[in-house]
């Protein structure tokens, strides 16, 4: 399982030009799901998420997460993290789990996100999403477990 996250000052889904979901400073995780993935890796990946030090302290180092900031979390599902783009032109998806398994997957992780975290947005699986964000810093980084 993989999560592109980047820490933002304000992070917004759209579909079909409606606001399905926002947030406020946080963080903006795209999520791609790859057949080897199960409960244990969204569990894994849900933790690291919440405590990953990538806000600012008092001394303006990153030692504060999640759960120390009480930050928004937008959850989307992003099928292309799971591509290979080691080989060739084209991107190939022969590691992507199917999409009903991973929007089974992507649905446990909304869920165990929300009983663990206040403030969870998300995207909707498999949609045609825009997503408009302020990327704070800019701060990105791929988490995988």
């Amino acid at each position: 399982m993989r999560a592109l996250i980047q820490r933002v000052n304000h992070a917004e889904v759209k579909i079909d030009g409606n606001s399905v979901s926002k947030i406020g400073p946080g963080i903006l995780a795209l999520i791609g799901i790859e057949k080897k993935d199960d409960h244990a890796s969204a569990d894994k990946l849900l933790e690291r998420l919440l405590a990953y030090r990538i806000f600012s302290d008092a001394e303006g180092k990153m030692n504060l997460s999640l759960n120390d900031t009480q930050g928004g979390l937008l959850l989307v599902s992003q099928f292309t993290l799971a591509a290979a783009t080691d080989k060739g032109l084209r991107p190939s998806f022969s590691s992507a789990m199917p999409p009903a398994e991973a929007k089974a997957l992507y649905d446990y992780l909304v869920v165990r996100a929300r009983e663990k975290h206040e403030d969870v947005g998300t995207g909707e699986f498999a949609a045609d999403m825009q997503i408009a964000l302020e990327n704070n810093g800019p701060v990105t980084f791929l988490l995988e477990v």
